[in-house]
């Protein structure tokens, strides 16, 4: 009954689909999912204080934080599973359970936030997406391919939390979270019928009993073994230190723009659409990017970009301070796809979704920590809210209350110097030989330098708005 049932399961994986798989059926799914999300912006921020005026932002991180690490040890496992049993499978799970929590919005708001932190376990969409596009991308359009994707998910989010604020405002949030559940369940459906199968025949399992790598999978066993292969480790210590900020940063920004600077619901839905627009604009040109000044470059100029905004944040008082920080956060965006084309170059075709899979759960950790450290941050300096209509009285002098550190915020500061760590480490990353100068070489000469990669990777060892980061608001 098993093997009869594995097999009807494959067949359909395998016949199902429209057309050749496309970088286009992952740009869609990406789309559909993060516009569901992204629709439900402001009513989060609502219900978030609602449900926990006395200590908005340390439960904000909390909740985060656990869907984090749920996500970070989770994330190697289904990758190495997609490498075995196929992407669209994979697509469909985290698509599904991720947008999970969406009806619970409106029937129980205490369900909502458990179901959010539970759901992390598959909220690693991004993951098997990049893993996808690798499927049916060559070397030289992988970077360009993978800002495709990250602009796309700034694409969702341009117009969708202004609808949802609209919609909010001028109806009622069950409207708001009843076009969000519907777009989730065409994205599944999209998958279900529309995407087909990436992965090659020759690297599909036969039967339910093909071995898994279970040290692969295991996301402690990943990070150990990052430690072999010196490009890759001093990528995800870069990884690690930028990102854990910014992870935190992305859980709570909104709320505390809306809740802390005094921004309307209109006018944090406008700033995420400017912000998006603007990721938009850099992500696509980021292959042209990598090619002008290299992937390292790409990577450090990211980082520094970050860096200033991070700072920014943590001194600013003014709400055009907010909109030059998110500017620069805009401009920075091109870090993490910067990363993961290099990491993919950098690894075995039949590797993809592993070594994707161990990015992505190291993002995980940091979506972890990142937010319980801004929420304990917050914290300790008091800087949260009894009620949403005390943002009319704070002001960037009392936001501490008397605190002997007197920023108004004191998370991101200390990010901005992790990011000044990140940017270290950064400048000692190996260039890969030959990785961006495909377009000028003759197809013999291509096909060497692919070689000579291949040969280098094989010949040593191998190696996410708030209360919805997933893996992927870092992007915005």
């Amino acid at each position: 009954m098993t093997s009869s049932i594995w097999a009807f399961r494959c067949k359909f994986m395998k016949n199902s689909g429209i057309g050749e798989p496309s970088v286009h059926h992952a740009l869609v799914v990406i789309f559909l999912e993060f516009f569901a999300w992204g629709l439900l912006t402001m009513p989060v921020i609502a219900v978030l204080n609602q449900t926990f005026p006395d200590h908005t932002f340390l439960m904000n991180g909390l909740v985060m934080g656990i869907k984090g690490i749920l996500s970070f040890l989770s994330a190697p496992l289904i990758g190495a599973l997609s490498d075995i049993w196929g992407r669209k499978f994979f697509l469909l799970i985290t698509v599904f359970f991720t947008c999970a929590p969406i009806p619970l919005m409106t029937i129980n708001t205490w369900w909502f936030f458990a179901m959010i932190s539970i759901s992390g376990i598959f909220a690693v969409t991004f993951s098997v997406v990049f893993a996808y596009v690798a499927d049916v991308t060559t070397v030289e359009e992988r970077s360009r391919a993978y800002g495709l994707v990250s602009a796309t998910f700034a694409a969702s989010l341009v117009i969708s939390p202004a609808l949802g604020a609209a919609l909010m405002e001028n109806y009622s949030d069950t409207l708001v979270v009843a076009l969000a559940t519907a777009i989730a369940v065409l994205d599944v459906f999209f998958i279900l019928v529309a995407v087909p199968e990436s992965l090659p025949d020759k690297v599909r399992p036969s039967s339910w009993g093909t071995p898994i790598n279970w040290e692969q999978a295991d996301p402690f066993a990943a990070l150990r073994k990052v430690g072999t292969d010196h490009t890759i480790l001093m990528q995800c210590v870069t990884v690690l230190l930028s990102y854990l900020p910014e992870a935190g940063q992305y859980s709570c920004i909104f709320v505390y723009l809306k809740l802390k600077m005094s921004f309307n619901t209109m006018e944090v839905a406008i700033f995420i659409a400017v912000v998006g627009i603007l990721s938009i604009s850099v992500q696509v040109t980021l292959g042209y990017l990598m090619r002008r000044i290299g992937a390292k470059h790409t990577i450090i100029l990211g980082l520094i970009l970050e860096m200033t905004q991070l700072f920014w944040y943590g001194f600013g008082s003014q709400k055009w301070m907010m909109w030059a920080a998110g500017i620069l956060a805009a401009l920075g965006s091109i870090t993490y796809p910067a990363i993961s084309a290099f990491v993919s170059i950098h690894s075995t075709a039949d590797s993809q979704g592993a070594v994707q899979g161990m990015v992505t759960g190291m993002r995980g950790l940091c979506n972890g920590l990142g937010p319980a450290m801004f929420g304990v941050i917050f914290y300790l300096f008091n800087v949260d809210l009894n009620d949403e209509h005390a943002a009319a009285n704070n002001t960037a002098g009392s936001s501490t209350d008397g605190k002997w550190f007197q920023v108004p915020g004191p998370p991101f500061m200390f990010g901005g110097f992790m990011v000044i760590l990140a940017i270290l480490v950064a400048l000692f990353i190996p260039e890969v030989r030959g990785e961006y100068s495909f377009n000028s070489r003759s197809p013999i000469e291509k096909k060497r330098v692919s070689l000579d990669v291949q040969y280098e990777i094989e010949g040593g060892p191998k190696p996410t708005s708030p209360l919805m980061h997933s893996d992927s608001l870092a992007q915005l």
